[in-house]
């Protein structure tokens, strides 16, 4: 996975103020360029870009997932452990709300991880994962 690239990924905000103080404070992501109706964020080296465009909370539905609901659409980044364990800190130390608290997922089977989901200020989701071994990233 090494010749991996950044992506891209657009997403609907009802607040740009509220996306720049989430994303760029609580998250730690540095703002990129930006406009009257969108900010590009840089989330851990990939490229965000949270649109406004009104509206509301986006939670389509949820799928089972290890005793869990978890909330799709959604979207994140996988991190190393250490990294992963920081981000919990510091969203816990902001006081976000989790929908699935940071734990470890499928524990000693093909794909262990560590998760957490939360939601933004304008309902998207997001999930965040840590890999002890990133070889089990697509274990079956």
């Amino acid at each position: 996975m090494s010749d991996l690239t950044p992506f891209h990924f657009a997403f609907p905000v009802d607040d740009l103020d509220a996306a720049r103080h989430f994303y760029g404070t609580v998250l730690g992501c540095p703002e990129g360029r930006s406009d009257a109706d969108w900010i590009d964020f840089d989330l851990f080296g990939h490229q965000i870009v949270a649109h406004n465009v009104g509206g509301g909370r986006r939670v389509a539905g949820h799928n089972p997932v290890d005793g869990h609901a978890v909330p799709v659409p959604h979207f994140g980044v996988v991190l190393t452990p250490e990294r992963w364990r920081a981000l919990a800190e510091r969203l816990k130390a902001h006081g976000v709300a989790f929908v699935i608290e940071p734990h470890t997922r499928f524990p000693g089977e093909p794909g262990e991880q560590s998760t957490m989901f939360f939601h933004d200020p304008a309902g998207n989701a997001l999930e965040f994962k840590a890999f002890a071994d990133l070889g089990q990233l697509f274990a079956r």
